[in-house]
């Protein structure tokens, strides 16, 4: 029985592994796209999310079922291919930041002016309003790309689709890394308490 299991679990990684050499030796071609117009684009792209795919829910166990995601998408156009997957990033990443820490701000601008003669005056009124996204000093670590394609537009630039997600709470693969961060931080400052404590008893001994 044990050898079967022992032949079997073989098997399986004989596959995997001739899977991960095939995709390895692939290559991904790059459509081009028709006419001025883009007239088509991944339906991710357009918020048709399948939710428990983009959020990769685990397909061998269901403890990862209350696993939930934010997601960011944006498209980026450059002449070079590096340069619009990095454009396309960090616009997604914008997004991400504006979901979670995202301010909207609004000024509103009035101007009166009176013109003409005392008998026949007029009153110009001039109104301006600004709305204001503001997005500070706000950490998406963690982030992931569930989406990615290039298409090449008519004039040979390169169009890169941008799908991110960021998993939230302990599937954000960040999360412990952060919570240590924070450790070593108070870890730091104790230390740096102690050592001025031992410096100011010094002094104050020195003195006597």
């Amino acid at each position: 029985m044990m050898k079967s299991k022992l032949k079997t679990i073989g098997a399986i990684l004989a596959v995997a592994s001739l899977t991960a050499c095939s995709s390895m030796n692939s290559t991904y071609k790059i459509k081009s796209e028709k006419g001025n117009v883009v007239d088509k684009v991944p339906a991710w792209y357009m918020a048709d999310i399948n939710e428990s795919k983009a959020c990769d829910t685990s397909w061998l166990t269901s403890e990862d079922n209350d696993k939930q995601c934010i997601y960011g998408v944006a498209t980026a156009v450059s002449p070079d291919l590096q340069l619009s997957i990095e454009k396309a990033k960090m616009m997604a990443k914008s997004e991400l930041a504006d979901i979670i820490k995202g301010e909207m701000n609004k000024e509103s601008k009035q101007f009166i002016k009176e013109l003409g003669k005392t008998e026949t005056k007029t009153v110009v009124t001039e109104v301006e309003t600004a709305i204001v996204n503001i997005i500070s000093d706000t950490p998406v670590r963690g982030y992931e790309i569930f989406a990615q394609d290039v298409t090449l537009t008519k004039n040979g630039y390169y169009r890169t689709w941008i799908g991110m997600r960021l998993p939230l709470g302990k599937f954000n693969k960040m999360y412990n890394y952060t919570i240590e961060q924070a450790v070593d931080a108070y870890n730091l400052n104790t230390e740096s308490k102690k050592a001025w404590d031992n410096l100011k008893k010094t002094d104050d001994n020195n003195s006597l």
